[in-house]
């Protein structure tokens, strides 16, 4: 199995795989620790399974942060306790470049780009080679270089199409910044507070670091940056593994006194009574907090609190599911329900696009680089991302957008 995740939503919806059939598979690979990668592990474990997961280190390491943030937030009726314990001692690390053989196949990761740790997977039987790209990302953030595409050959490519559509193009990184940092000085030179909601792993660490750099250098008022919930233990794991990163931010802490994972702007919250104090002391400052889009966690404490001052400020900063309530304030909703309690957004709202993922160029490109490749079939994204991807590449290659329970020899 590639990857086993779930997808967060009005409704949580489960692969459509019976739990007997779980039983049988004889070893999972994750690409990365995103729920929607591995958050159905607890599940599969629950339901029998007793083989191993593999992973790279960091990956390992960030999806017990992610699955111990979703059970604390889903708490899901059909996990066990036996299941996890299981989970966790199942573990088996697969480093870049290095192969796992798993009877007659093998498998490879190499970097993929989209979060610490983050790979695609090379599987072959000898014969035919499938390319599995998980999550990528060929752009250089903060964080990390762009996907590995040097020398990618394959029969058959299984791709995320996230931002498949046609006019799926992502403006640069600086481009965006610049603006979100207009917005967010605006905000703190009135004395007002900003909350940045993100997820745990990949989009945090990525917009912590991009504040900092814009305090230190003077383009932000050095106001606190309060950091609450996962994060923090994903910062952590980040500085552990910083070997994953980029070599400018490896160099950086080598190099220097300045550690971007320690800087002395953040000031993690870790009890109730600190998160109190944030919303109760006054003065600018900027709040990161999970979760991402809004469904639970600290952003809800922050947004009872804060989301009546029209002179705050919610900052949007990654995708927003159907039916999330991330997803009904970029649709103008003006009252939201959460945790049972009805809150009315009186604060300002703004989205800017940090995307982890490949955009339609960088998608198409890659799909170009792969050689020898005959079968292409496009997942990970809304049906009509998916489709207007296949559409516009079925002339060069046998184009699949597979249904839910289709089965395909290769």
């Amino acid at each position: 199995m590639l990857d086993a995740g779930i997808k967060l939503g009005e409704v949580e919806e489960h692969p459509t795989i019976p739990d007997a059939m779980l039983k049988h598979i004889d070893a999972i690979f994750v690409t990365h620790a995103h729920l929607d990668h591995s958050g159905y592990l607890p599940h599969i474990f629950s339901a029998g399974y007793t083989g191993k997961i593999y992973a790279t280190k960091p990956t390992l390491e960030l999806i017990n942060v992610m699955v111990s943030d979703y059970m604390h937030l889903s708490n899901p009726k059909n996990v066990s306790k036996e299941g996890l314990a299981r989970l966790r001692k199942s573990y088996k690390i697969v480093e870049y470049g290095e192969t796992v053989r798993i009877k007659d196949l093998k498998v490879t990761p190499v970097t993929a780009g989209h979060i610490l740790g983050s790979a695609m997977l090379y599987v072959n039987d000898g014969k035919h080679t499938l390319l599995y790209t998980g999550d990528i990302n060929l752009s250089k953030t903060r964080l990390l270089d762009g996907a590995d595409t040097k020398n990618l050959r394959a029969d058959t490519l299984i791709t995320e199409s996230t931002y498949g559509a046609k006019d799926d193009i992502t403006p640069s990184e600086n481009v965006v910044a610049k603006k979100m940092l207009t917005d967010i000085k605006e905000t703190l030179l009135r004395g007002n507070k900003v909350i940045i909601p993100s997820f745990a792993v990949g989009k945090g660490q990525e917009v912590l670091l991009l504040l900092d750099d814009f305090m230190n250098s003077g383009a932000l008022p050095k106001v606190p940056i309060y950091v609450d919930g996962m994060i923090n233990k994903a910062m952590r794991i980040h500085r552990h593994n910083v070997i994953y990163c980029r070599n400018e931010l490896q160099r950086k802490i080598l190099m220097s006194d300045s550690d971007p994972f320690k800087s002395s702007n953040f000031f993690p919250v870790e009890t109730r009574q600190d998160r109190s104090k944030v919303v109760s002391e006054g003065g600018a400052c900027i709040i990161v907090t999970t979760s991402g889009m809004l469904k639970g966690g600290p952003v809800i404490y922050y947004l009872r609190k804060l989301a009546g001052n029209p002179s705050n400020k919610l900052i949007i900063v990654g995708y927003q599911a159907e039916g999330t309530p991330g997803n009904a304030l970029l649709n103008g909703a003006t009252t939201l329900k959460l945790e049972n309690a009805t809150v009315n957004i009186r604060l300002e709202v703004r989205s800017y696009h940090l995307s982890g993922h490949a955009d339609r160029p960088h998608l198409e490109a890659m799909i170009r680089s792969v050689k020898s490749l005959k079968n292409v079939f496009v997942i990970h994204g809304e049906k009509s991302t998916s489709e207007a991807l296949s559409s516009d590449i079925q002339k060069n290659f046998n184009v699949i957008v597979p249904r839910l329970g289709e089965e395909f020899d290769v």
